[in-house]
C-alpha cells in the first residue's frame, strides 16, 4: 500500500474525507448572492443620491456597499465558505456588475429628486 499524505492513512479513508456539494444548495446560495447584491445596490444608490453623491464619490460608496455587502456574506456563513461555496470568488465578486446598473438606476431617481426639493425651496424664499 503507498503513503498517501499521512501514517495510517489508505485509499478508502481519503475518499470519505472528500468534500461532496450539493447541486440545489449550491444554486440556491448563489440566488441568494444575487439577491442580496441586488438589494443592497438599490438600498445603496438610494442612499447615494439622498447625500448628494456625485461622480467618482457614487462609484466609491458602491465599492464600500459592495466590500460592505461581501463581508456581511461571509459572516452569514461563519467565513467557512468552502461548506457553502465553490471559493472566495463566489462571494467577493458574482453579482457586482449587475448589482452597478441597479445602483446607478436608484441613485440618480433619488437625486433628482433631492435636488428639484432642494431648488423648489430655495426659489420659495426668494
Amino acid at each position: 500500500m503507498a503513503n498517501l499524505g499521512a501514517p495510517g492513512k489508505t485509499a478508502g479513508d481519503i475518499t470519505d474525507e472528500l468534500l461532496t456539494f450539493n447541486v440545489e444548495n449550491m444554486q440556491n446560495n448563489a440566488k441568494i448572492i444575487y439577491y442580496s447584491r441586488t438589494f443592497m445596490s438599490i438600498v445603496g444608490g438610494v442612499i447615494a443620491g439622498i447625500l448628494g453623491f456625485t461622480g467618482l464619490t457614487g462609484f466609491l460608496f458602491y465599492f464600500l456597499v459592495m466590500a460592505i455587502t461581501s463581508v456581511g456574506l461571509a459572516s452569514k456563513a461563519s467565513f467557512s465558505v468552502h461548506s457553502y461555496f465553490d471559493g472566495w470568488n463566489k462571494i467577493i465578486f458574482d453579482g457586482f456588475l449587475g448589482g452597478l446598473l441597479s445602483f446607478v438606476l436608484f441613485w440618480t431617481y433619488p437625486y433628482d429628486v433631492t435636488l428639484l426639493i432642494f431648488i423648489k425651496t430655495i426659489c420659495r424664499g426668494l
